[in-house]
């Protein structure tokens, strides 16, 4: 499978700061990756780094190939950065048409408003937008030039529940069509709706890498939730909350413990049994208590 973008140790520094540290990272084509971490955890350098806005201090970052600084590679990317710094005075019909100038094939005006709910819209100048719209319009521009990998950060930062579900639609639609997506995003569900891999970056480093699935199987305790009148103290529970009747139970057996259950002839119903979901595994990977993590599922099966 062709890798459109690769680190290999790449580290970057700001000063004393480590943005980064020794990151390795392949993007395969065709993949719809998800990129989850905490505020200040090196995913936006990672990305500025693939995108090349900015170079490694150390280790090497490449680009269909190539360097990512360079103009030939860039034809074949299309990016939507954090800050929005669309022109004020400039039309959005202007916008997509000058971005759309750089390219040899880009998507028509017309077809690429409608596909982002911006049709009506094309006179109005950017400044006049709300942030919703402008924030589309940022997003819309990254597939003027259908490109063949997309960068996205934050792209539904701001978005109502609607325009949020556009958006996926709309990425959903490019990635079923062969498209390449890297998406960074404090949304999980986001994630959890697009993504068929997941990488959690922590401290400027890799902390698992997998899909869901996998990330979720990090986190070996099971979540129980059933509902009795009380609960007699219970052999390998780890930790416990109730509300009212009903009983939320973290264990790393979940056989062991149904069979006490069932043993102390306690009335219990509506049972669930479950693996910590991607938000639960995201915060036990991300929690100062983890840091020195085993190795994630992709390194557990070389």
């Amino acid at each position: 499978m062709e890798i459109l973008a690769r680190t290999v140790h790449a580290t970057r520094r700001y000063g004393p700061v480590t943005a980064l540290d020794g990151v390795c990272l392949e993007v395969p084509a065709g993949q719809l990756l998800g990129l989850l971490g905490p505020n200040g955890a090196g995913k936006t350098t990672l990305l500025q780094l693939l995108a090349g806005l900015r170079r490694p201090t150390s280790g090497t970052v490449e680009l269909f190939g190539g360097d990512p600084r360079m103009a030939a590679r860039r034809r074949r990317l299309g990016c939507t950065v954090q800050e929005t710094g669309l022109p004020p005075t400039l039309r959005v019909h202007e916008i997509v048409d000058f971005v759309g100038g750089h390219f040899a094939n880009p998507v028509p005006t017309a077809q690429l408003l409608d596909q982002f709910a911006l049709t009506g819209l094309e006179g109005r100048q950017s400044g006049g937008l709300s942030g919703g719209q402008k924030r589309r319009l940022a997003v819309a521009v990254a597939f003027v030039g259908r490109p063949d990998l997309v960068l996205l950060d934050e792209p539904t930062t701001g978005l109502d529940v609607e325009a949020r579900h556009l958006l996926w639609g709309a990425v959903h639609h490019y990635h079923q069509g062969g498209g390449t997506v890297v998406l960074t995003s404090h949304y999980l569900q986001e994630v959890e709706a697009l993504a068929e891999r997941v990488v959690v970056i922590d401290q400027g480093r890799v902390r698992a890498d997998g899909t869901i699935a996998e990330v979720r199987a990090l986190v070996p305790a099971r979540r129980v939730r059933l509902n009795a009148p009380d609960l007699p103290p219970l052999a390998g529970v780890e930790s416990s909350s109730r509300v009212g009747d009903r009983y939320e139970l973290w264990t790393t057996d979940s056989d062991a413990l149904l069979r006490e259950l069932v043993d102390s002839r306690v009335p219990f119903r509506d049972l669930e049994v479950a693996r910590a979901s991607l938000e639960e595994a995201f915060l036990a990977l991300t929690s100062p208590s983890t840091q020195t993590l085993t190795p994630t599922p992709v390194e557990m099966a070389r």
